[in-house]
């Protein structure tokens, strides 16, 4: 094998999964983290959602995701890492076996104002021993809750961080899915979980 042989090699791909509810900053937080353009699969809301899709307390919302939204990180020439975002509607969620099909974790975003829309998908990934992150989306700085009250209403174990983020803001979101990789990282070399910003 030449010295140059690994360099031509095709990076390694990883995939992580951005779950939630319907209108949890999903879309947003892809849109945020992509090198490139991301790929979205949004539809205008039209009066059948109506009864279906609670937007009272989104109600500036007027699409709505209908398979996935893609995006792309390189980390460097070895490794690339694909970020897909899950639909939040109950509908839509025999999607989610095939989306989720080889991902390494999943970062599942919470709306404070309506926890209970993230239980489905805090409940997919620990079913399936999957490796996930929970983080609080602030819509809205007055609405704020002790990370031990979110921690015991979403019933998860001490070993899932959960951080406060900005789906908007790329930093704030890159804090959120570093902190997603520092757990992958611990987990594999069995190391306590630090210092996300030193993965």
């Amino acid at each position: 094998m030449s010295p140059n042989a690994s360099s031509s090699a095709p990076p390694r791909a990883l995939k992580v999964v951005i779950a939630g509810g319907f209108g949890v900053g999903k879309t947003s937080i892809v849109g945020s983290l992509s090198e490139v353009p991301p790929l979205r699969t949004e539809a205008k809301m039209t009066s059948a959602s109506i009864g279906i899709d609670d937007t009272s307390k989104i109600d500036r919302k007027t699409t709505t995701t209908v398979a996935m939204d893609f995006g792309r990180i390189t980390i460097d020439r070895s490794l690339i890492m694909y970020l897909f975002g899950t639909p939040g509607q109950d509908r839509f969620g025999f999607m989610w076996d095939d989306l989720v099909n080889g991902a390494i974790g999943a970062m599942v975003l919470v709306d404070l104002r309506r926890i209970d829309d993230c239980f489905d998908a805090v409940d997919y990934f620990e079913n399936r021993s999957i490796p996930f992150v929970v983080a609080m989306n602030v819509f809205d700085p007055a609405v704020q809750y002790p990370e031990a009250v979110v921690r015991d209403a979403l019933s998860i174990s001490d070993h899932v961080p959960i951080v406060s983020i900005d789906a908007r803001d790329r930093g704030s979101a890159k804090a959120g899915l570093l902190t997603l990789l520092n757990v992958l990282v611990s987990r594999k070399t069995g190391a306590p979980t630090g210092d996300p910003a030193r993965v």
